[in-house]
């Protein structure tokens, strides 16, 4: 291990005893139990409500390491702070049914996954380039008794669309936003830290159905597919609607099994852009690995995705109603030849109130899985390398609250066959060991 590698090491062991200590000492006890840090700030928020306005103010930090394996061993800590800010419009305005909401993020720090890991399933869900962007820009209008509503503007879909209430708990990128449209679409897709025009339309025929249908400019960055959706896009600010259109939909069904609550969803997408990239063959059906080619993949028009999430409760308490086991899961599939990922699956379960008298705190396990598609498999098996297989993940974590405005997360992660079987930079016969990464999540609200 290099010397700067250790001295990572022992910095991100001192940062995260010092969480931990802040976390349990008497002296954070607050008296304001507002769940803020600033609590009511002088009556301000109570005077902002009185007008239909509120905002809230939160930072989460990431001190991450990666014991063993991967690119190399070592620690970075990056974090993001979000401002949001919503207007009830029946309050301010006198337009009843109506919502303004404004975010803003702030990225800072250094990313683990991309210089130590190498992998598939990034390790930290707040990941992202440094940059002070705007994230979303809407304005949603309620109808028919708040049945139906239509939402216009910049968004970021991960906020309602595939998402898994369970598997939130976590902190690897993909138990948020899956693997398959973070692979496959342009940037990511329009999700955390991008987004994108659209309008999205929601009905609720009754207390189980949600409908959800929307449709929003494919390419947060507008460039080609293989470029940098967020360098080309740093302020969030370009709305880009010069690219293809994605179209995605979702039905949710909400019901009880042996009075168990529990949510189930099934939904797909289509990406209608022109310049997804084969990943074996040329603009002349040769293998691109072969000597013939000449290096420009075929593009496909088109992309396209299935999926499925569950979200059940399986046991509650009867002498402690907030403690309850959760399980959960979500899979996705997608076309193999113009995509690098064709399968992903997460799923694990959760447990609430674990302990009498934290009856906020959670604790769960994840098991993550991401296949690389047959058509790049086979471009290695042309190169004369081992074809790209899966790669699995396990992550276990604990999520404390600390006090009303502090959550403490310590966090473990296991990735096996980093990337699917992805050579080693430093060693290209070799390749990548698995992965160990330990750290600690934390997040203040202001």
């Amino acid at each position: 291990m290099k010397k700067s590698n250790k001295f990572w090491m022992r910095g991100s062991v001192s940062a995260v005893s010092l969480l931990i200590m802040a976390g349990i000492t008497p002296a954070m006890a607050q008296n304001d139990t507002s769940g803020e840090l600033l609590g009511n700030i002088g009556g301000l928020r109570t005077v902002l409500g009185d007008h239909g306005i509120t905002f809230n103010l939160n930072d989460s930090e990431n001190l991450l390491a990666n014991l063993a394996g991967g690119v190399k061993t070592g620690a970075t800590m990056q974090g993001v702070t979000t401002m949001a800010v919503d207007i009830d419009t029946g309050k301010a305005f006198g337009l009843p049914g109506g919502t303004m909401h404004a975010s803003a993020l702030q990225i800072h720090g250094s990313s683990l996954s991309a210089a130590y890991l190498d992998n598939l399933q990034a390790a930290n869900g707040n990941e992202g380039e440094n940059a002070t962007r705007l994230w979303e820009w809407w304005y949603d209008q309620q109808f028919l008794n708040n049945t139906f509503d239509i939402k216009i503007g910049q968004q970021s879909i991960d906020n309602e669309f595939m998402g898994s209430t369970y598997s939130g708990l976590f902190v690897n990128t993909m138990a948020g936003w899956p693997l398959v449209p973070s692979d496959d679409l342009y940037g990511g897709g329009p999700a955390y830290p991008l987004s994108s025009p659209g309008v999205r339309l929601g009905f609720e025929p009754n207390s189980n159905v949600t409908i959800l249908a929307g449709v929003f400019d494919d390419n947060p960055g507008g460039g080609a597919f293989s470029d940098d959706a967020q360098a080309l896009n740093p302020s969030g600010t370009l709305f880009n609607l010069n690219t293809g259109a994605l179209w995605i939909a979702e039905v949710q069904y909400a019901t009880k099994l042996n009075g168990l609550a529990g949510t189930y969803k099934f939904g797909g997408w289509y990406d209608s852009g022109t310049g997804f990239l084969d990943q074996r063959y040329d603009s002349n059906g040769i293998p691109l690995a072969s000597s013939a080619s000449n290096g420009n993949p075929q593009t496909h028009v088109g992309n396209y995705s299935l999926y499925g999430v569950v979200d059940q409760i399986i046991w509650q308490s009867k002498t402690d109603t907030a403690r309850t086991v959760n399980v959960f899961a979500r899979i996705m599939g997608a076309p193999s030849a113009q995509n690098l990922v064709s399968f992903s699956f997460n799923g694990g379960a959760t447990l609430t109130a674990p302990f009498p008298g934290r009856d906020n705190d959670s604790v769960g396990i994840d098991f993550g899985l991401g296949k690389v598609s047959s058509q790049a498999a086979g471009a290695d098996a042309d190169a004369g390398l081992p074809g790209r297989t899966t790669e699995e993940l396990i992550e276990l974590t604990y999520q404390a609250q600390a006090t009303p405005w502090l959550i403490l997360q310590p966090d473990f992660q296991f990735i096996a066959n980093p990337g699917g079987g992805t050579p080693n930079p430093n060693d290209p016969t070799h390749n990548l060991n698995n992965e160990f990464v330990i750290g600690i999540r934390g997040i203040i609200t202001f």
